[in-house]
């Protein structure tokens, strides 16, 4: 047993589960390709500030969750907590939203971290796949990155997922409603941080989880009857253009994000078979934050979806993601020419894009064979000095125990049209 352990609130991903979060990050990002969204990957870290401005000076994940840290040099620098600053920033830094082709479309996959309380579903360490369309104010986009979630959803085979909306207005209407908010708020049995947090960002205070919290929050004023008629007009579209699309969603008014950044459409993916942390993703419009960190005005929306929790949904509903096959063909070699040939189809058979794997290690035919039962593989190649002197190989159905001898020189084809390669 090793000395150490992973840190608390972390995993590991270790086969075979880890096929399983694997699927599900291509899942979610072939729709995401296939719309023209190009792939970015952005530092681990990042400056402490970018996200002080863009999440918010507010939020749980700046005053509590985010992993802070000054460098030997004097810089301070955070563990990233969230994706879409950072994308920002990148795309600000390199001049893309100049390249006269809005709006820039991006997606990423990678790990994210925030101090929390573990628990099933919440991680100090978490992996996220999520995507940007910055600088273009269009619900068109809006609707666009919400079909295209429910699609990677879908092509999972997840169903008891809900799509959750709403409209948090913009700089017109929001703060007539965020005063009338407050006033509400100032009248309620809260505690000091609570009343303190309602001054700074009241809309904080409505995705408070407490039942204390919650049930005083009953009557409190609603964002949409505060709506100016563009932000009415505004997610209108959004709704007919999904409704259109044939994807089912349920308009939520209190639902609001947990980041400052959000304007206009904010929606979530939740999934009831995950007890409270049934989020498995979300996100929104977000017109405001390329100049909160020093850009020009660029109006965009985006979202993140979180590979681990849609794993545990996939569990929950006992659904197992289509993987494609680890092995498809083992080899297993019988003496030392057997070794030398054998190895040469297991790297021939890679290169036409078969997969497969060899008995290292010398070890004997029952053993052997054991390791080809484990690979899973659909197919074993035995070869012995006999064989080898006929110039054959025995090929092996794993399924029906079916044994053919094959020609050395034909192995490589006959398992490409058996394998369903060609032909």
């Amino acid at each position: 047993m090793s000395t150490f352990q992973a840190p608390k609130g972390t995993y590991d991903l270790l086969p075979p589960d880890s096929a399983k979060y694997l699927a599900v990050r291509e899942a979610i990002a072939a729709p995401l390709r296939n719309s023209g969204y190009g792939y970015i990957e952005t530092p681990g870290f990042e400056n402490v500030e970018l996200f002080a401005r863009g999440v918010g000076e507010s939020t749980d994940i700046v005053t509590k969750e985010m992993y802070a840290f000054e460098t030997k040099g004097g810089d301070r620098l955070a563990l990233r907590p969230e994706g879409t600053a950072s994308v920002l920033r990148a795309a600000l830094e390199a001049n893309l939203h100049k390249a006269g082709n809005l709006p820039v479309k991006l997606w990423y996959s990678g790990s994210y971290y925030r101090y929390e309380r573990p628990q099933k579903g919440r991680y100090r360490h978490f992996s996220q796949v999520g995507a940007e369309a910055i600088g273009a104010e269009d619900p068109a986009l809006d609707a666009e990155l919400i079909i295209l979630a429910d699609q990677a959803y879908r092509s999972l085979g997840l169903r008891n997922f809900r799509i959750l909306l709403n409209s948090l207005g913009d700089k017109e209407c929001r703060p007539v409603y965020r005063a009338a908010l407050q006033d509400f708020l100032r009248g309620l049995d809260l505690d000091e941080e609570t009343l303190r947090r309602a001054e700074i960002n009241p809309l904080r205070v409505l995705d408070d989880k407490r039942d204390s919290v919650q049930k005083q929050l009953a009557g409190a004023p609603l964002l949409r009857d505060y709506l100016c008629d563009a932000c009415k007009a505004y997610h209108e579209e959004v709704r007919g253009l999904i409704t259109a699309a044939g994807v089912s969603f349920e308009d939520d008014p209190k639902l609001v994000r947990g980041l400052d950044y959000y304007t206009r459409t904010t929606f979530e993916f939740v999934h009831d078979g995950l007890g409270s942390q049934s989020a498995v993703g979300g996100g929104g419009r977000y017109d405001g934050l390329s100049e909160m960190i020093g850009g020009p005005s660029l109006p965009s929306v985006g979202w993140a979806l979180g590979v681990d929790r849609t794993v545990l949904a996939l569990e929950a509903e006992g659904v197992e993601p289509k993987l494609p096959s680890a092995t498809s063909v083992y080899a297993v070699p019988l003496g030392e020419e057997a070794r030398r040939v054998l190895f040469g189809v297991v790297t021939e058979l890679r290169r036409v894009g078969v997969a497969a794997d060899f008995a290292y290690g010398g070890k004997g035919l029952k053993g052997a064979m054991k390791n080809a039962n484990r690979s899973g593989a659909r197919y074993a190649i035995v070869a012995g000095e006999r064989d080898l002197a006929e110039g054959v190989l025995q090929l092996k159905d794993m399924e029906s125990g079916e044994q053919t001898s094959v020609g050395v020189t034909e192995i490589v084809a006959e398992l490409e049209v058996k394998l369903g390669r060609i032909g």
